[in-house]
């Protein structure tokens, strides 16, 4: 983090005597007001307190401003966004993929066409993501409306959330299950794992199930996270290593006690 910022700062500072070139004048320094959203939000905001002298304000929308260890209110959050209907069928749906992934595992991926997801971690984050990009983004009734109407109909669940997933999470919004899969992110060249790293090396944002009341499989824990820190960039990422560089990164970043 702190060297994106400095890379920020010089871009900045690079910028701005370009422009006094151009406009062939000196030590003119214009207001800058930086902004961003979530990742880029927490850069905007540590920017602005990093170096005050080089903007005038800054906009963080939903900026990842602290390096927290065990992020369970993520989950929290998306049952409430969900209403107590549209939860309780979530939470239906995660019991039954998980006891169809201990009985054929094989057979309940391929229906989310996600075959290629062999550790079975991947594949509960890959649905865990796909419900919650619908509040996230906004679109609740394209989980909750076919799902609590397939409840209703006595219809099976997991085949109508495996239907929500590849019309909606896959193809609508774009995203690839292959991002989701260990043995893609370990190549160096693709630029999916450049958060991966992020969390595995200074924020952690391990979206772990709640103890309690949780929408996504348990089996997104702690541990599924800290194994795929290891085995995608190697040994080192142990708990107590983990919750000390969450601790440093906040009192350095933000100036905490």
């Amino acid at each position: 983090m702190g060297r994106a910022l400095f890379d920020l700062a010089v871009f900045r500072q690079y910028y701005q005597e370009t422009l006094n070139a151009k406009l062939n004048k000196s030590g003119i320094e214009n207001p800058w007001f930086v902004f961003g959203t979530s990742y880029s939000g927490a850069l905007s905001a540590w920017f602005r307190l990093k170096f005050p002298h080089l903007t005038c304000g800054s906009l963080s929308s939903s900026g990842v401003v602290l390096a927290v260890y065990n992020f369970t209110e993520f989950d929290q959050q998306i049952g409430e966004s969900a209403g107590s209907e549209c939860k309780s069928v979530l939470q239906e749906i995660t019991t039954l993929v998980d006891q169809r992934l201990a009985s054929d595992g094989n057979s309940l991926k391929k229906l989310f066409d996600a075959a290629e997801l062999k550790i079975d971690g991947d594949f509960l984050y890959f649905l865990a993501d796909a419900a919650a990009i619908a509040f996230q983004y906004g679109n609740p009734d394209k989980l909750c409306s076919p799902l609590i109407e397939a409840k209703k109909a006595g219809e099976d669940l997991v085949s109508a959330y495996a239907k929500y997933v590849k019309e909606y999470y896959v193809k609508s919004f774009g995203v690839s299950t292959q991002t989701y899969n260990q043995k893609y992110l370990k190549d160096t060249s693709n630029d999916d794992r450049l958060w991966w790293f992020q969390v595995c090396t200074e924020v952690a944002y391990f979206q772990i199930a709640p103890a309690n009341d949780s929408i996504r499989s348990s089996k997104v824990d702690t541990k599924y996270h800290l194994d795929l820190c290891k085995n995608v960039f190697g040994e080192g990422y142990t708990l107590r290593w983990m919750q000390q560089i969450c601790t440093m990164e906040e009192q350095k970043l933000l100036g905490q006690k």
